[in-house]
């Protein structure tokens, strides 16, 4: 635990990550690196608040570009949550709790490429704003605690399966969010 893997500089430094706070950079060697805390990933983090894939990043358009994939602790960049981000020189990067500096040259002399025409209705308003996550979280937690069924004597019968195994689903669904049963 604890234990940070560095990728090979074979290819030449396309930038690095800078850990704030002081530690040892991360170079950027590769065009697209994958960051997790599995150890097949390019950029390997060993810390139990990364996720096996945690984010991507890619070099696009001459511009360093973090891809969420998903993760339980998210990515920030300049402490704005963020699903799909291209990084500037200088911004700081958050994966999951570990704050770097982003420091690298654009390799070309054109702008950025613009996130959000890319794909404009990827994402709602509310999850763009970080609300939406949050909500559903606290909505499932409110059906837990409102829901979750006291504890019965150990050698009593169930009294709302009846003995007979397969009731209590219905019970179990009511726990669960229109997110949770979707396919």
């Amino acid at each position: 635990m604890g234990m940070t893997r560095f990728p090979e500089v074979s290819e030449g430094m396309l930038g690095e990550l800078v850990p704030v706070g002081g530690g040892d950079p991360i170079p950027l060697t590769q065009a697209r690196l994958l960051v997790g805390r599995r150890s097949r990933c390019d950029i390997f983090l060993d810390f139990p608040n990364v996720s096996s894939q945690h984010c991507e990043l890619e070099m696009e358009s001459g511009y360093w570009q973090v891809r969420d994939l998903r993760s339980t602790n998210g990515v920030k960049v300049n402490g704005q949550r963020v699903e799909v981000q291209v990084l500037m020189p200088g911004d700081t990067l958050t994966i999951a709790t570990m704050e770097f500096e982003v420091v690298y040259q654009p390799t070309t002399d054109g702008p950025p490429p613009d996130m959000e025409e890319a794909e404009p209705f990827a994402m709602s308003l509310l999850e763009k704003a970080g609300l939406e996550g949050r909500r559903s979280e606290r909505r499932r937690a409110e059906r837990r605690r409102r829901q979750l069924p006291t504890k019965s004597a150990p050698d009593a019968p169930d009294s709302k399966t009846d003995g007979q195994t397969g009731e209590g689903d219905t019970e179990i669904l009511g726990w669960l969010t229109d997110d949770d049963v979707s396919e």
